[in-house]
């Protein structure tokens, strides 16, 4: 996975006896330096205001200039613009943090000393600025290696010392940051993963290494066998076509006493959706591989849970099989029973993902959650809607709902509510069963929502369509990590 560790500290920093590969200090526009600019300027002897007067430095969010050896202990120093001072926002301070975590890792730097916490962030103090820089430092360092022959580099360790006067904040900061960074980090590592890897019984085995790990985790994994047992008939519909078995993955976090009820995730995990009998057309179906992102953020989700420890308990649902066209695959028309009794009529076979998801939320029922939150590529609908900026957020209680969108600005992993009207439900209507499993091109993300919304009365339940989030396309193609920063954002509040 990542071939760069990174680790972290927090103290106070004295410039004059500071020994470093390189310092970051902050600028802003106007040819304003921050403190430790000014001090950086003293001890050097470079006049660093004049870079503004040359037009080689501006300040601008995200600008960098660097100084070589600008003091005997300090081999390079970078010059970090943070535009206008005092009207800095939480996005532009995320804005510029990225900027200087992506120089940090394309370069050999062993230790880099970050003078940031000074910043004036609108709404954030120390914590939140130490987070959201080991955040975004530890997500930087990732890189997909596993499938390459040829290493792109070697594995190496660099250490971020954070300069800060409150220390304590600081370190809670960095953990919490560092935490959600390298949970982002395993999500993006099993979605890049090519669909002969991971395959549903890969997905089964890493969720027992993670409770062979850690004994606040216990897995138990569902056979089909188990699941035909417990009624699944609308999940086993989505593997029929397949040679690969579908799992039922559940993880249990237990942090608190057996008597406090869990909060639970439930991931949507299609390792390849061709789209089934109702195939998919080929361009870009490679890009299917990523139809478990829902799985993975679950997967990084229980990691920063399991780093953080907080005093809560959590259970993680994986719904995981693979859409094939096989002699044995559900046609269009097809009518299966779902573990709640409700019948569904198959009209299209790619919309796959409700399938599996509809048995995961009924089986989710047995353990009397606080709340339920399903995770899924869902959508063609939603990227239309939405595009790649924010999730589509669907929910049956508006301040559930609300939570859930504080928790994305705060984390900076943004939803958006959709509305979950009764008005669409019509659309769902079937002659042959009780719910047909797509409702029409109109209203699509909603449509398939709304069937959600049908297994989960009897709790308080969200659903996060990622299908614009979860991974890029293109030259920057893979997964992204999202959204393990809202989710792990909502559950840390919750504890």
């Amino acid at each position: 996975m990542t071939n760069r560790a990174i680790k972290f500290s927090a103290k106070t920093i004295d410039l004059i006896s500071l020994k470093t590969d390189c310092v970051v200090v902050a600028a802003y526009t106007g040819a304003t330096l921050s403190d430790e600019a000014k001090q950086l300027q003293k001890l050097s002897g470079i006049n660093i205001k004049s870079l503004y007067d040359k037009g080689e430095f501006e300040g601008k969010s995200a600008q960098q200039f660097t100084l070589y050896q600008p003091t005997k202990g300090i081999a390079k120093a970078i010059i970090l613009g943070f535009g206008n001072k005092g009207k800095i926002k939480p996005a532009d301070f995320r804005k510029t943090i990225n900027s200087i975590a992506q120089s940090l890792s394309k370069n050999s730097v062993k230790q880099t000393t970050l003078l940031v916490d000074a910043i004036a962030v609108d709404g954030w103090a120390t914590t939140e600025k130490a987070r959201h820089c080991a955040q975004t430092l530890s997500n930087a360092a990732y890189s997909f290696t596993r499938c390459k022959s040829k290493k792109t580099a070697k594995s190496t360790t660099l250490t971020v010392v954070y300069g800060t006067d409150t220390t304590a904040k600081a370190k809670k900061g960095l953990n919490i940051g560092q935490a959600i960074g390298d949970g982002m980090n395993v999500a993006r590592e099993l979605g890049n993963l090519p669909g002969n890897i991971c395959t549903p019984s890969y997905l089964a085995g890493e969720a027992r290494t993670l409770a062979r790990k850690h004994k606040s985790l216990t897995t138990q994994i569902l056979s089909e066998k188990q699941m035909k047992a417990l009624g699944m008939g609308s999940l086993l519909s989505v593997s029929a076509g397949s040679h690969e078995p579908a799992q039922l993955i559940i993880m249990e976090y237990k942090g608190a006493a057996k008597s406090v009820k869990p909060h639970a995730l439930v991931g949507k995990g299609i390792t390849f959706d061709t789209g089934g009998i109702s195939l998919k057309p080929g361009a870009a179906m490679d890009e299917m591989k990523f139809d478990m992102c829902g799985a993975a953020s679950v997967f990084g989700t229980m990691n920063a849970l399991l780093a953080l420890q907080p005093k809560m308990n959590v259970v993680a649902i994986v719904a995981a099989a693979e859409n094939m066209p096989g002699s044995k695959a559900t046609k269009p028309g097809d009518i299966v029973t779902s573990m709640s009794g409700q019948t569904i009529e198959v009209l299209n076979t790619d919309a796959e993902g409700r399938l599996v998801l509809c048995d995961a939320l009924s089986y989710a029922e047995r353990y009397n959650p606080q709340s339920v939150i399903d995770i899924a590529t869902l959508t063609g609908a939603c990227v239309i809607a939405l595009g790649k900026h924010a999730s589509g957020l669907f929910s049956n209680d508006d301040d559930f709902a609300q939570t859930l969108l504080e928790a994305g600005v705060e984390s900076g992993d943004r939803a958006w509510q959709m509305p979950l009207w009764d008005d669409y439900q019509p659309q769902l209507d079937s002659n042959f069963a009780d719910i047909a499993n797509i409702g029409g091109r109109d209203g699509g993300s909603i449509t398939a929502a709304c069937f959600l919304s049908r297994f989960t009365k009897s709790y308080k339940w969200a659903h996060l369509d990622i299908a614009g989030t979860a991974w890029h396309s293109g030259a920057k193609k893979g997964a992204t990590g999202r959204p393990v920063p809202l989710l792990t954002e909502y559950l840390i509040n919750k504890a």
